[in-house]
């Protein structure tokens, strides 16, 4: 008893000597740091747009440790935490005497540990810096670390520190990863039953880990919520209720989605902590199961990429590389959104924004759909049948290629790929080959994403943006020219919306085309609402053919599916802008009713052709710009057939611009009232219309 009674006095006062020491040894704390660069080294993070977390990559030493702070917890939590492990925590410097005396006198008295008498900051010293054994001198170091612990830090910054670091066992470490891996969620909102879990596990992380002892971590629960003081803070009855409820007893795997993205970015920006996505974590759940469940339904070796992105601003939410990153059957690590492959029939909505900007048809004008041959390139359709007359709407709605081939004749293939291009896309042409007509049907390379990014501007009125994750890419507005005017693409906007959906599914309001590449290689379908685009893609990611893979039957359903489950409502298409309007065949001007061609496939064009003719606006229209409502004025498109270029425009006798060889031109009105437009083509031949400006 006289032995234990001196080696007890001996603990305080090696203990408070060592203390008296320290206060007067500023030369040796500034000699020998507590290592705290190296204790704030944490799990690299990637997040969604929230700050939700994505996926999170281990420590070097291969710890989850997520950097973790107050206003990231449970306030009840850390009031339970310091009434459990040290009451006077924000009153002492980093040691409190009461306490180690209230220890010593207690392993003096009852010859063995009754209580402990360490504060936070000394258990933070201990993480930090790990003692090799339980020894006096360890102690008495974890003592001095402790209080220089508190010179340099503040108290926030030190349960930061410690909700950082504390152990929750086997590589689990702080609040964050063990609520994530316990309750399967943030510890923003504890239950009183899951907060005195946590408080309890770091004392013996091993021993009462729940997943493995179950017994043990209830009753170090049960521990804390009998603790007097932690029943103060909790309530009377809560601690009762929250004994009732079971402790988990399985370990959960942490959020594990955008892993092409995560990896990226891990691979290209390393010794970053945290990085800021665009994506929405629901989002890219969604997609992400998604793709897996369609590809085991399409069948092994196929694999799925998906794109979601906002049209407005560019933000793409949701990004999934391939039906599965762990599947090697699937080639699952190759990022299939980022791979040039051949788009099939997805370019041709731009083709007919095209014809339609030029005035070279409207929605109902009769193309023909029969066999034609232009200088040797004999398009076939898909099925290897024609409809021969049809609507051009009907023609893209059908997705047929003969019709495709002769708009894009008419309007040219370097024209089309300079559109392209202020999309800030350059889809990549077979070697040493120039563009031409196999384009429209996907003669070019295209990546899913590129193509995504072409949809976007087609969805906003024609205006580009730039696709961005966020790390690979920023999301922007681009402020060049648009992709078509904003009349061209409500018309192309206009029929996509009437193409009939997938076999089962119901119309949602999207306008949406589809796309097969030769030898069924891969098989595309990118859709849109009011405010996001979806693009889907389904193939090998090793190039291999799969007989029977088709856009309409293998992407699109999946595509609905996409808008369906990623969490966001379907916007409504943007109404029809100003000057927009879809006319009867009957009503179109005699030049718009049918889209005249040769045999060889060219536009017929001679000397004897017809004067110009104003086609749009039609003689005596009310044309409503917004000048009504004192909004902000927009220009009106004019548009002519026939004639001889270059034309001359005049609006009340004042020229517009100098002469242009483009049938298309944009007026921007003084005001309301009467107006009369006139053109002029090369020859001195004029056309006139009247209109009224609203």
């Amino acid at each position: 008893m006289r032995r234990r009674h001196k080696f007890g006095l001996g603990i305080v006062a090696t203990l408070l000597t060592g203390f008296v020491a320290v206060l007067g040894l500023d030369a040796a704390d500034r000699a020998f740091p507590p290592p705290l660069k190296k204790a704030r080294l944490v799990s690299a993070e990637v997040v969604d747009a929230d700050g939700q977390l994505l996926r999170a990559f281990a420590t070097p030493e291969g710890r989850w440790r997520l950097k973790t702070t107050a206003a990231d917890v449970d306030p009840q939590f850390l009031r339970m935490l310091v009434a459990y492990e040290d009451q006077r925590f924000w009153e002492h410097r980093g040691v409190d005497p009461i306490a180690l005396g209230r220890a010593a006198w207690q392993f003096v008295t009852h010859g063995r540990i009754v209580s402990g008498a360490s504060t936070l900051s000394m258990q933070l010293a201990r993480l930090i810096e790990p003692r090799d054994s339980r020894s006096i001198p360890a102690k008495l170091k974890q003592v001095v670390r402790a209080l220089q612990i508190e010179r340099r830090l503040s108290k926030a910054e030190i349960l930061d520190l410690y909700l950082t670091r504390a152990p929750y066992g086997g590589n689990l470490e702080g609040v964050r990863a063990a609520s994530l891996a316990y309750f399967g969620k943030e510890p923003k909102r504890l239950s009183v039953s899951e907060a005195a879990l946590l408080v309890a596990l770091p004392q013996l992380p091993e021993l009462r880990r729940p997943d493995r002892h179950l017994r043990t971590a209830t009753e170090a629960r049960q521990r804390v919520l009998d603790r007097m003081a932690v029943a103060d803070v909790v309530g009377d009855g809560e601690s009762a209720r929250a004994a009732l409820i079971p402790v988990p007893n399985r370990r959960l795997q942490l959020p594990a989605f955008a892993a092409h993205l995560a990896e990226t970015a891990i691979r290209k920006q390393p010794g970053i902590a945290r990085y800021q996505t665009t994506l929405r974590r629901s989002t890219q759940a969604a997609l992400e199961s998604l793709a897996q469940e369609a590809a085991t339904r399409l069948g092994p070796r196929l694999s799925v990429a998906i794109v979601m992105a906002d049209v407005h601003s560019g933000a793409i939410l949701g990004e999934v590389g391939s039906a599965d990153y762990f599947d090697p059957s699937r080639s699952g690590w190759i990022d299939m959104t980022r791979v040039n492959r051949s788009p099939g029939s997805t370019l041709k909505p731009f083709i007919y924004g095209l014809a339609f900007e030029e005035g070279l048809v409207a929605q109902e004008t009769i193309i023909e759909d029969r066999p034609a041959d232009f200088a040797g390139y004999r398009p076939r359709n898909f099925d290897m049948t024609y409809q021969g007359d049809v609507s051009v709407r009907t023609a893209l709605q059908m997705s047929l290629n003969v019709p495709a081939v002769r708009l894009l004749d008419a309007v040219g293939p370097t024209r089309l790929m300079v559109r392209f291009r202020r999309a800030e896309v350059r889809p990549v042409l077979p070697t040493n080959e120039t563009p031409g007509l196999a384009i429209g049907l996907g003669g070019v390379g295209i990546t899913l994403k590129d193509l995504v990014q072409l949809y976007a501007a087609l969805a906003n009125r024609g205006r580009p943006v730039r696709l961005g994750d966020g790390l690979r890419e920023q999301p922007a507005v681009l402020d060049g020219a648009p992709i078509m005017d904003v009349v061209a693409a409500w018309n192309v906007a206009d029929s996509l919306a009437g193409v009939s959906p997938p076999l089962g599914v119901s119309q949602r309001g999207i306008a949406y085309k589809t796309g097969t590449s030769y030898g069924y290689r891969d098989a595309w379908s990118v859709g849109f609402d009011g405010d996001h685009v979806i693009g889907v893609w389904v193939g090998r990611a090793d190039n291999g053919a799969v007989p029977g893979l088709t856009g309409y039957a293998s992407a699109a359903p999946i595509l609905f599916e996409a808008f369906a489950k990623s969490g966001l409502a379907i916007a409504a298409l943007p109404r029809a802008p100003a000057g927009a309007i879809r006319l009867p065949q009957t009503q179109l001007p005699a030049s718009q009713r049918r889209f005249a061609t040769t045999s060889e496939g060219l536009l017929s064009a001679s000397s004897r052709e017809a004067a110009p003719r104003i086609i749009y606006p039609p003689e005596g229209a009310r044309v409503d710009l917004g000048l009504k409502q004192g909004t902000e004025t927009m220009p009106l498109s004019l548009k002519l057939q026939g004639g001889r270029a270059p034309f001359r425009w005049l609006a009340n006798g004042r020229p517009l611009s100098e002469a242009s060889r483009r049938r298309t031109t944009q007026w921007m009105p003084d005001g309301q009232g009467y107006s009369t437009l006139t053109v002029i083509d090369a020859a001195g031949r004029a056309a006139s219309v009247r209109v009224f400006i609203e």
